[in-house]
């Protein structure tokens, strides 16, 4: 399914690459013709792959498994295992993808969030980045799967993101992967609300330091009983390096 290389942190295996590696495997999966997708959990996904089967196989079938999270480095660190390259935020990865993109023509369909939010993304996105095509959009509000698909699949695309939130668009992709006519999904959260401008990333000396999830924790307080995952994950980390155990 994915890298050989897979560093495993709690159960959940990583790809230890840096965010050129990652966009040349992604530049490459979107040439093959396949159907992959990408996802990039941080601790609090990790944690919930420990307690649902389901979602851990939804993350296991990706291609891609990308340590978003600087809780995730940090654990790997504590377990002995490392991951060498460090932290590939998933917005960072999808601006150096569309940055290739654009060189020669290709094409994305933005998928997610509220109504108007994935329209404004891609006027930003198509201004920010000539040469890249968005061949449609389509909001996060439906009721069935099939007209979204149907949509996305007249399109064409050569990359799709899928922006519903964690661990809906992880479980969206694994199960309709084989529906959609896209070589490349990618899962990246609330991605368009910032591409559209309606939410800002937190700033550079935040970025630098991992604290992305204290910046929003301050701009999100009901994100609290969400962080409160994160001592575990931990916790959980630190017990099973004192025990040796995977």
């Amino acid at each position: 399914m994915g890298s050989a290389t897979r560093i495993d942190v709690l159960g959940v295996g990583f790809d230890d690459f840096s965010i050129g590696q990652a966009v040349g495997l992604a530049s490459d999966l979107m040439k093959s013709g396949g159907k992959a997708y990408v996802v990039t959990p941080n601790p609090e996904i990790v944690w919930a792959c420990r307690q649902n089967s389901d979602l851990r196989a939804a993350v296991e079938g990706a291609r891609i498994v990308l340590a978003d999270g600087i809780g995730i480095i940090l654990g790997a660190r504590i377990l002995g295992r490392p991951l060498q390259n460090g932290r590939v935020p998933g917005i960072d990865f999808a601006a150096a993808l569309f940055r290739k993109m654009a060189e020669s023509g290709g094409s994305v369909f933005l998928f997610g969030s509220k109504p108007g939010v994935a329209d404004e993304a891609g006027e930003n996105l198509a201004g920010e980045y000539p040469g890249l095509i968005i061949a449609g959009t389509a909001d996060g509000y439906f009721s069935s799967d099939s007209p979204v698909i149907e949509k996305i699949n007249s399109a064409n695309p050569d990359l799709l993101l899928v922006c519903l939130g964690a661990p809906k668009q992880e479980y969206w992709m694994a199960e309709n992967a084989g529906k959609l006519n896209v070589p490349l999904s990618i899962g990246l959260g609330g991605s368009l609300d910032i591409f559209s401008g309606r939410a800002r990333r937190a700033p550079a000396f935040y970025q630098k330091l991992g604290l992305e999830w204290l910046y929003r924790l301050i701009r999100e307080p009901r994100r609290l009983k969400r962080m409160l995952k994160l001592p575990l994950f931990v916790l959980a980390v630190i017990w099973t390096r004192i025990r040796g155990r995977a």
